[in-house]
């Protein structure tokens, strides 16, 4: 009979349990199955299925650099700027934005923002973060974690307790960084090379015949079976990995990642679409179908980098656009994650299970609309992160129509008049990998030195 108390665990107890029972079942030698059975029983079929779920989150880092950043302010505005009605700012849709309901901290929508149907807590965390670095593809200071350590390749080394045939996948201009544990990315250059990265070349020659690849995936399986040293727990990783490149090796998987007609549909793709619009759009479903097929936990890849000068010579129309396609674009990725099962997770869609963060090298002068200014108040920079739960939503610091430029206090959430963006950015990034960890804050200091991040975190979160 299962012990009630064990069934009521919430927040970190229950995390704490499940971390301790895994460990434990590991030093009595229990199998997989026998130890989720017995934790079945004990603590509820409930937690026996999270049990059995990756323990960590699946990610998608976008990099906007070369002002790039800009386009995504349209969608995801300062408050003060959303709410400014004289039209003389750097927002397209001045007095129709509209507050978000619910959200820790104050949170605007545009007409075009995506989202807008989600929950509270599955809604966009902004932080004041880092510099502003005009002009460069590979932004680092708003996805810093410490000094010398990555943001992103922190993000990947947590995301190693649950490998993957490619742990991260990448469209160069790469921004990555280093960090203890990090695994390396592949890289392509282009969303079409994502495609042709799990095009098997194996799948052109002998194993193209359908009952060749599967005699080779059951010999190859059963050779592991019967070997002697599948049961070490040091082999378990690497024969689960090559039982999985087995399975693919004769399947040329390029027809079931390359986007279809009805994915650009979704995605409002069409011939007169901006190739900028049309690399995030085919990037971020092709990750979404490789996420679905369990071939890779992170994907990274660069966004516009056009440098919207001006994008507001035109009037609005040029951003309203412009807002309408990007807002599209990631409206569509989340229902596509939405309606996808989690391999890793029966009781799970992706959209449970990711993460995004996206940064950049310079936003632009919210205030500007003019040529619309690289500098920004107080060479400030910011990092949106899409924390699937686990942050606390909404802005946190922000600018105002005056260039006042607040920052925030990682321990209370509070925040911080006069404070520059740089002091808050490593702990923005620690947000960040704990969302990634699953809250586990005692990996995300494998990485990050500095202070508490109580004020930004959902510590109940599961």
């Amino acid at each position: 009979m299962a012990d009630q108390r064990l069934k009521d665990l919430r927040g970190t107890g229950r995390r704490d349990f499940l971390r301790w029972a895994s460990t434990l079942g590991a030093v009595l030698g229990l199998d997989r199955a026998r130890f989720l059975n017995v934790l079945s029983g004990s603590a509820g079929v409930a937690m026996a299925d999270q049990a059995s779920c990756a323990t960590t989150n699946r990610s998608v880092s976008i990099v906007a650099g070369n002002g790039g950043l800009a386009h995504f302010q349209l969608i995801f505005p300062h408050t003060a700027i959303a709410k400014d009605t004289s039209g003389t700012l750097a927002f397209h849709a001045p007095g129709k934005a509209i507050a978000a309901v619910g959200t820790d901290k104050p949170l605007m929508y545009a007409p075009q923002s995506p989202f807008q149907k989600n929950k509270p807590t599955r809604q966009i965390s902004a932080f004041m973060s880092g510099t502003n670095e005009t002009h460069t593809s590979t932004p680092t200071s708003a996805a810093t974690i410490d000094t010398g350590t990555g943001m992103i390749a922190a993000l990947a080394a947590i995301q190693q307790a649950n490998p993957t045939l490619l742990p991260v996948i990448g469209v160069n201009p790469i921004t990555f960084g280093t960090a203890s544990g990090a695994p390396a990315v592949a890289t392509v250059a282009s969303s079409s090379g994502l495609v042709d990265l799990f095009n098997s070349a194996a799948s052109h020659a002998l194993l193209q015949t359908p009952s060749n690849s599967a005699l080779h995936e059951s010999y190859y399986k059963a050779f592991l079976g019967l070997n002697a040293a599948a049961a070490r727990s040091s082999m378990v990783k690497p024969f689960a990995n090559s039982k999985v490149a087995a399975n693919l090796l004769g399947k040329n998987l390029a027809d079931q990642l390359r986007p279809s007609a009805q994915d650009d549909i979704n995605y409002g793709i069409n011939a007169g679409t901006p190739t900028t619009v049309v690399e995030l759009a085919h990037s971020l479903c092709t990750a979404v179908k490789a996420f679905q097929l369990g071939l890779s936990s992170a994907l990274v890849i660069p966004a516009y980098r056009d440098d919207p000068h001006g994008l507001f010579a035109g009037g609005l129309a040029g951003p309203t656009a412009d807002a309408q396609m990007l807002g599209q674009v990631l409206d569509a990725f989340m229902a596509d994650c939405t309606a996808a099962a989690d391999p890793s997770c029966t009781s799970a869609t992706l959209a449970d299970n990711l993460v995004m963060t996206i940064h950049g090298d310079t936003p632009k002068n919210p205030l500007t609309p003019a040529g619309w200014p690289d500098n920004t108040p107080g060479n400030s920079n910011w990092i949106y992160v899409y924390g699937g739960g686990y942050l606390k939503t909404g802005w946190f610091g922000n600018i105002d129509t005056q260039a006042n430029v607040t920052g925030w206090d990682p321990t209370t959430g509070n925040d911080v008049p006069g404070q520059a963006s740089a002091m808050t950015a490593q702990a923005a990034a620690a947000a960040a990998a704990y969302a990634v960890a699953k809250g586990d804050m005692r990996r995300v200091e494998d990485f990050y030195r500095g202070g508490p991040i109580s004020g930004v975190i959902n510590a109940s979160q599961m």
